[in-house]
């Protein structure tokens, strides 16, 4: 049926295209001529279209005009803009102006009431056919044309989806060890149903990947069907959108009828999120109401086919809070898999894989590498790996070397180096170096991190930048380490205050994400000072808009208390902050080493001290 709905379509669509063709070209083909006028006749308009200078050379009057049409003495006549051209029976050639048009109509009645017995045409003030209006009614027979051409193309591009054989593996997808792990029923149904069937089990329809951008959800999607080696047919939430209502469901229709004829196979919609959420449509529009044809349609083709059809449906989202909660019951995407960011151990073996794409050399610490690149997702590494390799070429340089790769991290971490240095003054660059050296110095007392590096040099919108890592990834933040890292937030501006005694707006951006962590505690997480348990998230759960004046007022106070303790510490730790700054000053950029012996320095003098 829906072969031969769609198949109604295009023939339609056809004959319209057909028909504004034809319109059009008779709408373009000049008729100069009246029916059943001789063939020397119609030479003489001819010659009045090609060579007018022959009658406008002897003008006559409108008394001659007038004379010739009642005495049946005209044998051909041509309507100009600025007058008529004559011709006469006796041979006589002239032109008799008019340009208000007066002597037109007399001779277009006398033309038509007269039995059409004189060839006649319509001229410009050329000489030349005004085309102007036939030419705008072809346009307009066109632009139908071209219309139905759309609507033929958009109906016969639902049937595109290819199918394609993956060649990846599990063994080619580096880390997300949980989501491998989870598609392992699956991936033994498709290769074997039988066993699946003789005991009743019914597999999943769909699974659900979701995580960050770039941490491989559709390469392990490829990859299980590489692993099955069945079909694998790619889709995208935005292909179901078309500019003709009804042509999204119809994509859907083509798509499932395509992966059911080919089972077993996998299909894989990516950005499943960009399908949408059924809507009310009492006061929405067509928009609405064909998104939710369109997800109503995903839902019907899912419950449709059997579980012993061999069809798997997976989609991908960045934003699984996006997807329809339709998608999501059991039956349909009934299987939820987080794709998480790699760990430590992870990103080392991947940044082993991508660097073996590149001519590299030297002694490459890839555990320092992957130490530095917390919180990276595969596609990062691999952009890092890459730019190190420009790096290189850029410098004229026969391999990729440790060096590269470290300049590629502190760019993909801290941004390239703007160039803005040489436009800082004196005083703004002893500014910066404060403010980094007070960071700096704060995450090296706290432990907030490694330090790694320090500089004054401007890296994409930061003036300055410190670079601290961590030691191992973290799941689970204690109340106290997040006390500590918005010590290390505040501790610029402070180290500004004890220097200056005066702050300045570089710490916007400090201040800003201090007061995230600091509203995040008080919150959500029930780590505030005052010993709140209330979560807003519960709130926003219930679809109630939370009263935040409470939750700003408790975390106004955590900051306070925060940035309190690091002004007292820093004030303690002076001349390691004076030290630091002074290296920044002289070298712009310093390691993290560096701190740390300022810092040992100053609390070895301070334990003799107590003690």
């Amino acid at each position: 049926m829906n072969r031969l709905i769609a198949g109604k379509r295009r023939r339609l669509a056809l004959a319209a295209i057909a028909v504004a063709v034809a319109a059009a070209a008779t709408a373009l083909t000049p008729r100069f001529f009246a029916p059943g006028a001789p063939p020397a006749l119609h030479a003489t308009l001819l010659a009045m279209r090609d060579d007018p200078a022959r009658w406008t050379k002897h003008e006559g009057d409108a008394s001659t005009l007038m004379r010739d049409l009642r005495g049946n003495a005209v044998a051909g006549a041509g309507i100009a803009g600025a007058g008529i051209l004559v011709s006469a029976s006796d041979g006589r050639e002239y032109f008799v102006a008019d340009p208000a048009g007066r002597f037109a109509g007399l001779v277009v009645d006398t033309w038509r009431n007269g039995g059409e017995t004189f060839p006649f045409a319509a001229l410009d003030k050329e000489g030349a056919r005004d085309w102007r209006g036939d030419l705008g009614l072809g346009l307009t027979l066109l632009l139908i044309g071209f219309l139905g051409f759309q609507v033929w193309r958009s109906s016969a591009g639902q049937f595109r989806f290819s199918r394609r054989d993956s060649q990846v593996t599990f063994d080619d997808v580096i880390g997300a060890r949980e989501a491998k792990g989870a598609l392992l029923d699956i991936q033994a149904y498709l290769k074997d149903p039988r066993g699946f069937i003789a005991l009743g089990a019914r597999p999943p329809k769909g699974v659900l990947l979701s995580g960050p951008p770039g941490t491989g959800k559709t390469q392990l999607a490829r990859a299980l069907a590489g692993e099955c080696k069945v079909n694998f047919i790619p889709a995208t939430g935005s292909d179901f959108t078309a500019m003709f209502l009804g042509l999204g469901s119809m994509r859907v229709k083509a798509l499932f009828r395509k992966a059911r004829k080919n089972a077993p196979c996998i299909v894989f919609l990516d950005e499943v999120d960009g399908i949408g959420r059924r809507t009310n449509t009492e006061n929405g529009g067509p928009a609405e109401a064909e998104g939710n044809r369109i997800i109503n349609q995903i839902l019907a083709e899912i419950d449709g086919f059997s579980p012993a059809s061999g069809v798997i449906v997976i989609g991908a989202t960045n934003f699984p809070d996006a997807v329809d909660p339709a998608l999501l019951r059991e039956g349909r995407f009934d299987r939820r898999i987080a794709v998480k960011l790699p760990d430590v151990a992870d990103r080392e073996a991947l940044f082993r894989l991508y660097a073996g794409h590149v001519r590299s050399g030297g002694d490459i610490d890839y555990a320092q590498l992957a130490r530095l690149t917390t919180g990276l997702a595969p596609a990062a590494i691999a952009y890092t790996v890459n730019h190190a390799a420009l790096i290189a070429a850029r410098n004229a340089e026969l391999e990729v070397t440790m060096a590269h790769l470290l300049e590629a991290v502190e760019v993909c971490r801290m941004g390239e180096v703007n160039g803005s240095a040489t436009a800082l003054t004196e005083a703004e660059r002893e500014r910066i170096a404060v403010h980094e050296a007070g960071h700096a110095v704060i995450a090296e007392i706290l432990g907030v991190g490694r330090v790694e590096k320090v500089t004054i040099l401007p890296r994409g919108q930061a003036l300055g930048v410190t670079l601290v890592t961590q030691q191992e990834d973290k799941v689970l933040h204690l109340k106290s380490e997040l006390e500590s890292r918005i010590q290390m937030l505040l501790a610029g501006r402070a180290a500004e205050l004890i220097h200056f005694s005066d702050a300045s707006s570089g710490a916007a951006s400090d201040l800003k994400e201090a007061s995230r962590i600091a509203l995040s505690m008080v919150a959500t997480l029930g780590l505030g000072d005052k010993g709140t348990l209330f979560s807003m998230e519960a709130l926003s759960a219930l679809g109630m808009k939370p009263d935040t004046a409470a939750a700003v007022a408790e975390a106004e106070i955590v900051l306070t208390a925060q940035n309190d303790r690091c002004f007292a510490t820093l004030v303690d730790y002076g001349d390691a902050l004076k030290e630091v700054t002074a290296a920044l000053l002289a070298r712009e950029t310093i390691d993290g080493c560096e701190v740390t012996q300022a810092v040992a320095a100053v609390r070895s003098r301070l334990t003799l001290a107590a003690a």
